[in-house]
């Protein structure tokens, strides 16, 4: 884990103790209301070094997670088309450790 961090990714800032993990650390620097439509590149820029805690022994840049967004994503429409291109890169980057299996892994609940 680098020391460099913007913030603990453990403290109230980061991950909350540990108790925030990936999708929710991310979704907590928008307002659904008043940042939509969002620039990915802006969002980036302003949040690319915090610290993501993907499970409870991995800690990213978000920036890195950001890297595995579609590149033909340039802004997000709303909350729930972040959501979906975040998951997408998260899956894409080999970040999470579960990967539904099957005919259909879209539609088997994580």
């Amino acid at each position: 884990m680098s020391n460099d961090w913007p913030v603990d990714p453990d403290g109230e800032e980061g991950s909350e103790g540990m108790r925030k993990f990936d999708m929710r650390v991310i979704a907590d620097k928008v307002d659904e209301e008043e940042d939509f439509p969002l620039d990915r590149n802006e969002f980036v820029d302003e949040y690319g070094d915090y610290p993501i805690r993907v499970n409870h022994e991995t800690i990213v840049a978000m920036s890195d997670i950001f890297d595995y967004v579609d590149e033909d994503i340039d802004e997000f429409e709303t909350i729930l088309d972040m959501h979906k291109a975040v998951g997408d890169a998260m899956r894409a980057g080999n970040f999470w450790k579960y990967h539904p299996q099957g005919k259909d892994p879209e539609k088997v609940p994580a």
